[in-house]
């Protein structure tokens, strides 16, 4: 989405509080690495989670995940806009399990990444961050 191409544009604003909120509620007794993630759906609705460790460390899901699968869960398939808070400085990205899929639910979109430590923030886009990505539209025709 084109109003959202600026990190500083009040647009990003209920997003980036959704996924700050969302961060106070991550469960990451192993890393202590909390993470947020909020979710912009075609619709207008916004979707946010958390990452959620286990001591099968196998079995940890990450914030953006988190909040694909919620959306998902709640009807939601199309995403136009991510937001991920991170406590890292610069701002961590998402791992390459949460950029496929985003993927599958977007073709591409800006992706805000935020520092809680620092506040600093950068835009990214989907694609660049999965280039030559393989997605739905790769997989044969349903008959």
């Amino acid at each position: 989405m084109e109003r959202l191409a600026r990190a500083d544009a009040k647009e990003w604003t209920p997003l980036l509080s959704a996924a700050t909120a969302a961060r106070a509620n991550a469960y990451a007794p192993y890393s202590k690495y909390a993470v947020g993630a909020a979710l912009l759906c075609d619709d207008g609705t916004i979707v946010a989670a958390c990452n959620v460790e286990n001591a099968s460390y196998g079995g940890a899901i990450c914030a953006e995940r988190s909040a694909v699968v919620a959306a998902v869960a709640a009807g939601k398939r199309t995403f136009v806009a991510c937001v991920v808070v991170t406590q890292s400085d610069p701002a961590g990205s998402p791992c390459g399990f949460c950029r496929q899929v985003l993927k599958e639910f977007a073709q591409d979109m800006p992706i805000l990444l935020v520092s809680a430590t620092s506040g600093a923030r950068r835009i990214v886009r989907l694609a660049e961050l999965l280039p030559d990505a393989f997605g739905p539209n790769d997989l044969a025709p349903r008959r």
